[in-house]
C-alpha cells in the first residue's frame, strides 16, 4: 500500500510538471495576429517588384520572373479586392527598383536590368494612366535601395552599386531635382526596409558583405536628423529585458505600418513577423505569415490595412496576396 501511494504521488507530480511545461510552450506559441488570403495577383508570379500606394489603390510595378525582367504595372483595389492592369512602366524592365508616392503621383527608379545598375527615374500619373521620365537619380546607379516619403519629402538611399551604400538623396518634385541630404551614420547596406509612423521614417535590417545589419534608425524630416534606436539583434545590450528573444535581423524583408505601429514580414529563409512600437522602442513577435516562406516580396498599407504578396524562395516565384490582421487570433481555417 505504501508503494502504491508513492507511485500515485510520483505520477501526480510528473503529470503536473508535464502540464506546466506544455502550458509554457503554448504561451510561447500563442502569438496574436491573423493572415487572410486575398485575390491572387493577376500578373505573372515574380520577386523583387516595387510598389506605391495612392488613395485606396496599391500599384505594383516591375520585378523578375526568374527568366524575364518585367515592366508591367498593376493596380490593386483594396475595397473590391481585385486587380487591374495599367500602362506599362516606360523604362526598361528591371528588378529591385525603388519607389515612393509624392503629391498624388507614384515614382519608380533605380534597379537592375540583368546587365546594368540603373539610375533612371519615372513619374506615374494615376489620373492620366501615363508615365513621364524625370531627372535621373542624383547618386550612382544601384539596386536594393530603399525609397520612402515622410513629412511631404521623398527619398532614395542605401543600396548596392558594386559597393554597399548608405547615402540618401531627397527628390523635389517641383524643381524635378535631387539633393544629397544629411549623412546617415548607420552601416552601409542593401535590401533594407523602411516603414513610416507619425511623420518619422524607420530604417531597419539589410545586409552588408554577407552580414545582416543589427542597427535600427529613426529619421525626422523636420530636422533632417537620423537617431539610432535600440539594436534589433540578441543580447547586445546590458539590458536583457527588451531583446532577449529578438530574431529580427534579416535581409530582403518587407514592411508596412498600421495604427501607429510598424511591421516587418518575411525575408531570406524566414517568415516571422515583428511589430514595432515607437512609444517605447520595443518589438513584439506576431503570428508568422501563413503562406510560404519567401524573400523579395512586396509589403504596403492602405488605409491602415497591411498587405504582403509575391516574392520567391529559391527558384519558386509566388503570385499570392495576403492581408494581416494584427489584433485577430490566428485561424488556420479562414483561408
Amino acid at each position: 500500500m505504501n508503494n502504491l501511494k508513492k507511485g500515485i504521488l510520483f505520477a501526480a507530480m510528473f503529470s503536473s510538471l508535464f502540464f506546466i511545461g506544455c502550458s509554457h510552450d503554448d504561451d510561447d506559441e500563442d502569438l496574436v495576429g491573423n493572415w487572410i488570403k486575398k485575390s491572387a495577383f493577376d500578373g505573372p508570379a515574380r520577386s523583387s517588384a516595387t510598389s506605391f500606394v495612392i488613395g485606396d489603390f496599391a500599384y505594383i510595378a516591375t520585378g523578375y520572373t526568374g527568366d524575364v525582367y518585367l515592366k508591367d504595372l498593376w493596380a490593386y483595389n483594396s475595397t473590391g479586392d481585385y486587380w487591374e492592369q495599367k500602362a506599362d512602366f516606360s523604362g526598361v524592365g528591371r528588378s529591385s527598383a525603388s519607389s515612393f508616392t509624392l503629391n498624388g503621383k507614384g515614382y519608380v527608379g533605380l534597379g537592375y536590368d540583368g546587365t546594368n545598375k540603373l539610375k533612371d527615374f519615372y513619374q506615374y500619373d494615376p489620373t492620366a494612366n501615363s508615365w513621364t521620365q524625370k531627372t535621373d537619380f542624383g547618386g550612382t546607379g544601384r539596386y536594393g535601395a530603399v525609397g520612402f516619403q515622410v513629412g511631404g519629402k521623398a527619398y532614395f538611399g542605401t543600396g548596392y552599386d558594386g559597393n554597399y551604400l548608405k547615402d540618401f538623396y531627397q527628390y523635389d518634385d517641383q524643381a524635378n531635382s535631387w539633393t544629397l541630404v544629411n549623412g546617415f551614420s548607420g552601416n552601409k547596406r542593401r535590401n533594407a526596409t523602411v516603414f513610416v509612423i507619425d511623420a518619422k521614417a524607420y530604417l531597419v535590417t539589410g545586409i552588408n558583405n554577407g552580414v545582416y545589419q543589427e542597427d535600427f534608425w529613426e529619421f525626422d524630416p523636420a530636422t533632417d536628423v537620423w537617431t539610432r534606436k535600440r539594436d534589433v539583434d540578441k543580447d547586445t545590450d546590458d539590458d536583457p529585458t527588451y531583446n532577449d528573444d529578438y530574431a529580427i535581423v534579416r535581409a530582403n524583408a518587407s514592411s508596412f505600418s498600421m495604427n501607429g505601429l510598424g511591421y516587418i514580414v518575411g525575408g531570406e529563409t524566414i517568415k516571422t513577423v515583428w511589430e514595432y512600437n515607437p512609444s517605447n522602442d520595443l518589438w513584439v513577435e506576431r503570428t508568422p505569415m501563413e503562406g510560404a516562406t519567401r524573400a523579395d516580396a512586396v509589403g504596403f498599407a492602405i488605409n491602415n490595412r497591411g498587405f504582403y504578396m509575391l516574392g520567391r524562395i529559391g527558384s519558386t516565384y509566388f503570385d499570392d496576396a495576403w492581408e494581416f490582421k494584427p489584433l485577430d487570433a490566428q485561424n488556420d481555417d479562414d483561408n
